[in-house]
């Protein structure tokens, strides 16, 4: 960049300095009073000013408080872990023994069984409360003795939260099942041929699906203090099936285009045949953890598995480049008509751009593009579904931190999903910058 800062270190993608607490906040428009809860979004945001990578900073959970129609507050508190207080802690130690609560805890903030989880991929879940102190890690009561996903996925079903742990060292995959009641009741080893980076994954409501991609734990990135993974041509890619109750053994595997796939956007049953959406890049990193070098141009494209005949088939269903693709919550690992995400546009001198909203409907086989306007940048959206909506309507509200470069100012974004590119429901200003992040939830009160 201009100033020679990494473009994580710049604009609004910089840190913050401020811990802030605002109530009565201001409001353009009206507030649906459905909405009762809380809106939380994580993200890295080192305390020193400075990491080697936009994935390395300290966790810091932004939230506002919506209640019968107002925005009664905003908050944003660091994640406080061994790593806040001391940035030079390691993980590992020189034995090899793993602190799985040395962690930035910065890439997700989830509510399950009454409560609120920040998530990063390398470690315990450290829990929050609800107004966004620290209360510490959750290893489920001595169960859980390896990482655990940023990307739970929580059955609408069952109640269930499904998640895994991928690591560097053996074993390099475990399986998580989760009970709704907050207990861990299964892991299982999961047979991968190396250490890969696993992201995200995803569920149906028969199968979990492991994405067994070319991005590998790169040992000498990681004596540098970088991001540990970058791409390999020899390692293969294949998606992984098993039935959620299963094990290792009942895990049928699927090869497919070399790829790598960040986050998906959703998986379903159809029959015999597993859908998944996701945003795929036909490749990542070939110097290690080089973001900013560019990405690869990620699009969103389909696989299908067919069980019974063991075929795979692919498809691009929209060229244009999207990341943060989400569905409501609802419809986790069930079909869904609609989706959203992020449209994304890298900026000249490299770095990463958010310019608008995409809204995907899977029955017409359009995307629809939400303008922001030149200048504004957005952040993930989350779908709340309005007071007794259809589960897979978009009758309902997105919900989103956005940032506008000429002001400085930074609001949350309420759109009616059912008019998704026009006059916003509600603005929300906010008392302080809130920068780029991750991954956010919409935790209600009756979470």
């Amino acid at each position: 960049m201009g100033d020679g800062k990494p473009f994580h270190l710049n604009g609004n993608f910089a840190p913050v300095q401020d811990e802030v607490s605002a109530e009565n906040l201001e409001v353009e428009g009206a507030i649906p009073p459905g909405l009762q809860g809380l809106y939380l979004r994580n993200g890295a945001n080192p305390v020193t000013g400075h990491s080697e990578h936009w994935f390395l900073g300290h966790g810091m959970v932004h939230g506002v408080r919506l209640e019968a129609g107002n925005a009664a507050w905003y908050k944003n508190r660091y994640v406080r872990t061994p790593f806040l207080d001391n940035p030079e802690i390691q993980r590992i130690s020189p034995e090899g023994q793993v602190d799985r609560q040395v962690s930035a805890a910065n890439t997700h903030v989830i509510g399950h069984h009454g409560k609120i989880l920040a998530l990063e991929e390398g470690s315990f879940p450290c829990e929050l409360d609800g107004q966004l102190e620290t209360v510490g890690f959750t290893d489920f009561g001595g169960r859980l003795d390896t990482a655990f996903t940023a990307h739970p996925k929580i059955c609408p079903v069952t109640g269930e939260m499904l998640a895994f742990g991928y690591s560097w060292n053996s074993p390099h995959l475990v399986y998580h099942r989760v009970s709704p009641e907050g207990e861990l009741v299964q892991s299982e080893e999961i047979s991968v041929p190396g250490p890969t980076m696993m992201h995200d994954f995803m569920v149906t409501e028969k199968y979990a699906l492991f994405l067994d991609l070319p991005v590998v734990f790169d040992i000498e990135a990681a004596m540098r203090g970088t991001m540990p993974y970058k791409w390999s041509d020899d390692y293969g890619a294949r998606v992984g099936i098993m039935p959620r109750t299963g094990n290792d053994a009942d895990v049928r595997w699927f090869e497919v285009e070399p790829c790598y796939v960040f986050h998906g956007l959703n998986a379903w049953d159809e029959g015999d045949t597993v859908v998944f959406d996701a945003c795929r890049m036909s490749e990542i990193w070939r110097e290690a953890g080089d973001l900013a070098g560019g990405t690869g141009h990620s699009t969103l494209h389909r696989f299908s598995f067919d069980l019974s005949s063991g075929v795979t088939k692919e498809e691009t269903l929209e060229d244009r480049g999207m990341e943060f693709p989400r569905v409501a919550d609802e419809r986790v690992g069930q079909k869904n008509r609609f989706g959203y995400a992020v449209n994304v546009k890298a900026p000249e001198g490299g770095g990463l751009g958010f310019g608008g909203y995409c809204k995907i409907d899977n029955d017409k086989g359009t995307v629809e593009t939400r303008d922001l306007g030149e200048g504004v940048g957005a952040g993930e959206a989350v779908f709340v579904p309005a007071e007794g909506a259809n589960a897979d309507s978009d009758e309902g509200w997105l919900l989103s931190y956005i940032h506008d470069d000429r002001s400085g100012a930074s609001e949350l974004l309420i759109v009616d999903a059912t008019d998704f590119t026009g006059k916003p429901a509600a603005r929300v200003k906010l008392p302080q910058r809130v920068p780029f992040g991750f991954h956010g939830s919409w935790v209600p009160d009756s979470n």
